[in-house]
């Protein structure tokens, strides 16, 4: 049976597998890299904007003027919180589905040392981690990224578009290609294909009849 020490454990080998201790988390969430440049985001730049709405970093303001939303609306939805089972989100993520959701998830953004080949097991712990406590968030998602990411748009190799996991809810380009937008959309898309099956109701059985005797 698929327990919520089985998750944690799963969670655990997650990040053994990237050779970092559990704690560790990136302090550089998103590197904009575009051709041979790269612009920094820090994670304290992204907790400024989500928790003021103040943006103090340019390759944050300039990925929030190509996401296709307001900067209002980009602050409320990475900070917007799922109800989640731990359970269910990893049993998900693990499946031959699930693994096939987190590499379409890292088409352009991944981590940016190791690149594609730790692309599903980095954003699958920051997912579960985040999941722990029953909350799922694009913030929190982002906070729990174990290494520094990076959005690729290196002409012949990678393009920087994300596959928003919404398509049918997503309206333009920006929408439905963007980071931000990205971000904004994962968190419900992971709740959807989470849940887990409900439990059967038992139906009690009626007292039996007392004799008359």
């Amino acid at each position: 049976m698929f327990t919520r020490l089985a998750a944690g454990v799963l969670a655990g080998a997650t990040l053994t597998a990237l050779a970092l201790p559990a704690e560790a988390r990136t302090k550089r969430p998103v590197r904009w890299n575009t051709g041979g440049a790269v612009w920094t985001t820090t994670s304290s730049e992204f907790k400024t904007f989500l928790t003021t709405g103040e943006i103090t970093d340019r390759a944050l303001l300039a990925g929030v003027n190509s996401s296709g939303w307001t900067s209002e609306e980009i602050q409320e939805g990475m900070t917007k919180t799922y109800s989640v089972d731990v359970v269910g989100v990893s049993r998900f993520l693990y499946s031959s589905d699930g693994v096939k959701f987190l590499k379409d998830q890292t088409r352009s953004y991944f981590p940016y040392w190791k690149m594609k080949s730790t692309a599903v097991v980095a954003l699958r712990s920051a997912i579960i981690l985040d999941s722990v406590d029953g909350k799922l968030s694009s913030a929190g998602i982002m906070s729990f990224l174990p290494v520094d990411f990076r959005l690729a748009d290196t002409c012949s190799t990678y393009d920087g578009v994300q596959n928003v996991c919404a398509p049918d809810k997503c309206e333009g380009d920006a929408q439905c290609t963007s980071l931000l937008s990205w971000y904004v959309f994962l968190p419900a898309c992971v709740q959807a294909n989470s849940q887990l099956p409900a439990e059967p109701t038992r139906s009690v059985a009626p007292a039996p009849a007392r004799p008359l005797w």
